[in-house]
């Protein structure tokens, strides 16, 4: 089968091809598994992490992507052969320890990510624990359901992390693939939430207000009102500094990012604590996604609907959707067709 491969670890401003296209086996579904046949592939930040070493794969060569689409080719449990499935980060867990018994299954230890422990979408087929596997509903194409499966699902997880109220303040640092959803989520979940979008382009803020924020500004601005939560999505340590900033007594920041970026790691020592963080305000981490946040966050938008915008690259042009990533060229979601 086609695959794009990720052979070495390297950085992208050296390499602008850290990707190959090579012909791999089809992957022998396990007892437990089912066999996806590709159709649709979500790209992520984090298979920048994966690829510049942040996160590196325990072994190599692996094929990432993790927000996958397709039909099944070999039935399971609870598939059958020709319906719709789709894989999430997700991949499996223990089921045993304490945090899988207590529905916390993404702080398990021994979790394994699609596209990185196991080998992902990049490919015309994966292999996937039937537990594992997600129905799409009819609503959604493959490339509109693909980004739902990570940049929606950590989006709604981050969202209630937020623990935000109907008529509070929300501000959203950073505008690509999972903040674009999260706007569209929040605006459906509260709608009488203020919403402040905190992002470097000028065309980003227009696509932000485009899609209902109350305010658009740079990184470094000053929101118009202190928010009671705000969620970062950006690879970056300076609108951690400036969020914390703007945030009101008591209020919340959550970070989705599964790594963040060193070169501008040296902003923290701006912190003060008077102006950052007294007042009772917290710092939340978002770890993964549990197979619940996938399957209400899919329900829950096909019930809006809530649709991504999106682009749409073939696979073999993984490697230009990844340097455009790298670019913050982004409107939306980026997806690869598995033709």
């Amino acid at each position: 089968m086609k695959a794009m491969l990720l052979n070495r670890l390297t950085q992208l401003e050296a390499n602008s091809a850290p990707l190959e296209l090579a012909s791999i086996a089809e992957p022998i579904p396990g007892a437990n598994d089912i066999l996806i046949r590709v159709s649709a592939c979500g790209v992520c930040h984090t298979e920048l992490d994966e690829i510049e070493g942040r996160m590196p794969p325990p072994r190599l060569p692996i094929v990432p992507g993790h927000q996958v689409v397709g039909r099944v080719a070999q039935a399971g449990k609870t598939f059958k052969v020709g319906e719709r499935a789709g894989i999430a980060w997700i991949s499996s867990t223990c089921g045993r320890c304490s945090f899988c018994l207590r529905g916390d299954e993404n702080l398990c230890a021994n979790f394994r990510a699609t596209g990185r422990d196991t080998n992902g979408g990049y490919a015309e087929f994966i292999a996937v624990p039937d537990d594992f596997a997600f129905p799409i509903p009819d609503i959604f194409t493959d490339a509109e359901a693909a980004p739902l499966l990570c940049a929606g699902a950590i989006g709604y997880r981050s969202l209630r992390l937020a623990q935000i109220g109907d008529g509070q303040h929300l501000g959203l640092v950073g505008f690509g693939a999972s903040a674009h959803l999260v706007l569209k989520l929040a605006r459906h979940q509260y709608p009488h939430a203020r919403i402040c979008v905190f992002c470097r382009s000028e065309s980003e803020q227009a696509f932000a207000r485009e899609l209902g924020a109350e305010w658009a500004g740079d990184v470094e601005a000053e929101s118009p009102a202190k928010l009671n939560a705000i969620i970062d999505t950006t690879p970056a340590w300076k609108p951690i500094v400036h969020a914390l900033a703007n945030l009101a007594p008591g209020g919340r920041l959550v970070i989705n990012a599964i790594r963040k970026e060193p070169i501008d790691q040296d902003t923290l020592a701006q912190i003060d604590y008077p102006k950052h963080l007294w007042m009772e305000k917290e710092i939340k981490s978002v770890a993964n996604v549990t197979r619940r946040d996938v399957s209400e966050f899919l329900e829950i938008a096909a019930r809006i609907p809530l649709k991504p915008e999106l682009q749409e690259f073939a696979l073999a042009d993984a490697n230009h959707a990844l340097l455009e990533l790298k670019a913050r060229q982004i409107r939306g979601a980026k997806v690869l067709r598995i033709d």
